[in-house]
C-alpha cells in the first residue's frame, strides 16, 4: 500500500472541475484509492464522494493506493495535485 498526504493550496479547494478531473485521473489505473481525511476515507474512483469531502483550502488530503499499479496512480495523482489543487 502506498500512501500521499497533499496540503489543498487552490482556495476554493477541491470543486466540481478538479474534482472531476482528478478522479478522471484515479480511474485509469487498476489499483484501489482511498481518499480523504484520515478517520474518514472515501473510494477515489466515485465523483459524488470526492465532493462529499468538500475539501477546502488548507486540507490535508490523505490519499491510499493499494494494487497492482499503486507506484504509477500515486505519482499521476500527487502529479495532478501539485499541478492543480
Amino acid at each position: 500500500m502506498k500512501t500521499i498526504t497533499y496540503k489543498i493550496t487552490d482556495p476554493r479547494g477541491i470543486h466540481a472541475r478538479p474534482a472531476g478531473q482528478l478522479v478522471k485521473v484515479i480511474a485509469g489505473f487498476a489499483c484501489d484509492c482511498k481518499m480523504g481525511k484520515p478517520d474518514a476515507l472515501i473510494d477515489g474512483k466515485r465523483l459524488l464522494a470526492v465532493m462529499k469531502l468538500a475539501m477546502a483550502q488548507g486540507d490535508k488530503l490523505t490519499l491510499q493506493f493499494d494494487g497492482a499499479d499503486e507506484e504509477a496512480a500515486a505519482e499521476a495523482v500527487l502529479k495532478f495535485l501539485q499541478e492543480n489543487l
